[in-house]
């Protein structure tokens, strides 16, 4: 695909992704053409597919990003194609998604199709489509493994930390993440990201925050048991430190997000040599900080890492009972402000491997502080979903 044509698509896919309810629209009739055509691929889609329209467009989106970068965008597709066994998805299947794809941005823009965009969107689905039936050829292991709770703790009101127990060790990557599902939302798989390293004992332990009106989160914090049996399907993503670029490296990470961060910094300390890392740990409230004295630990054994809190208020919220409790001696003290901004703040941590984990806005927040002040785009990481 020339640059012209490249260019012709993103800017397209901006204007669906920029229209009121343009996501929705174009994928509710992907979805139209894609079950007309084939009737049988429906029953291996959840009931409940609100969330579908999100997913599928970040999924373009990083693609779109990566056209020039074609190596790491089919990295993704393949890995995402071999998640999608846990669906029932067959290589075969990825054919008919391209031709429903391609159909439905064809509808989406009606009068304003021409042959330019026929062309460009054409080559785009047939990239897709191509890459993910690889993948999902690659892949001859098992789509999922079971797992048993033996461990849940809430530690804030809307906040638990699971541990769980897999018949087999997972063979997922620290800083990968994993689709889970359980059984009081039997087929509706969300992205967890372990936050341990896998270990030959197969436990696995996510921090899973409640979002509101959700449809898994509320049922992990409020309703999950000792003694549940979930599904962890196939690791994805990216996230890790390159050891032989010779680079330090920046983390930053808010809420539930420190995960991936947290595992990766958990297995680097098994290791005799790291590179130096500064941690930003970020919330809108101290009480959000809630592992933030564990990596503080972690940090006194291992003198390459250093903890840096950092909080919207300097309060906690009227609902929690407690003050903010006072670092502990040696800790850095706790800074206020918006995280990104924040960060930003100590300049552009040019020479650094970056990574940011979080909230899609919090992601998109902190690489625009982070670029603003000179840091280079291509050093940032962060996972698509």
């Amino acid at each position: 695909m020339d640059a012209r044509s490249a260019a012709l698509v993103r800017a397209n896919f901006r204007s669906v992704t920029e229209a009121p309810n343009g996501p929705e629209r174009l994928i509710s009739t992907f979805y139209g053409f894609l079950f007309a055509e084939n009737p049988q691929l429906r029953e291996l889609f959840p009931p409940a597919m609100e969330k579908q329209a999100q997913r599928v467009c970040t999924a373009i989106q990083f693609v779109l990003d990566h056209l020039e970068d074609w190596e790491r965008a089919q990295t993704f597709l393949e890995q995402l194609a071999r998640d999608h066994r846990k669906y029932g998805v067959a290589a075969s299947h990825y054919d008919a998604a391209g031709h429903a794809l391609l159909q439905a941005f064809r509808s989406y823009n009606g009068a304003g199709w021409n042959r330019e965009l026929h062309e460009g969107w054409r080559d785009v689905t047939i990239l897709i489509s191509a890459s993910m039936a690889i993948g999902a050829n690659s892949d001859k292991s098992q789509p999922f493994w079971e797992a048993t709770v033996v461990g849940h703790r809430r530690v804030l009101e809307d906040l638990a930390i699971v541990r769980l127990q897999s018949d087999t060790p997972i063979p997922y990557q620290a800083g990968q993440y994993v689709p889970v599902t359980l059984p009081q939302r039997p087929k509706m798989w969300r992205y967890l990201s372990p936050a341990i390293p896998s270990n030959p004992y197969g436990e696995i332990e996510f921090h899973v925050r409640k979002i509101r009106g959700g449809w898994v989160s509320p049922a992990i914090v409020n309703e999950t048991q000792v003694g549940d049996r979930w599904r962890i399907a196939a690791p994805l993503g990216g996230l890790h430190v390159d050891r032989e670029s010779g680079r330090d490296v920046l983390l930053i990470g808010a809420g539930t997000g420190i995960a991936p961060l947290r595992a990766q910094l958990i297995e680097m300390g098994q290791r005799g040599v790291n590179p130096r890392v500064h941690f930003f740990i970020g919330g809108r409230y101290p009480c959000d900080l809630y592992d933030v004295e564990n990596m503080w630990q972690l940090s006194q054994s291992n003198p390459w890492l250093t903890i840096v809190p950092v909080c919207e208020q300097k309060t906690n919220p009227w609902w929690f009972p407690h003050p903010p409790a006072e670092e502990p001696y040696g800790m850095h003290r706790r800074l206020t402000g918006n995280l990104g901004a924040v960060v930003a703040s100590f300049g552009a941590w040019a020479d650094r491997q970056i990574q940011i984990a979080g909230s899609a806005r919090m992601i998109a927040d902190t690489r625009r502080a982070l670029i603003s002040v000179g840091t280079p785009e291509h050093i940032i990481s962060s996972d698509p979903v």
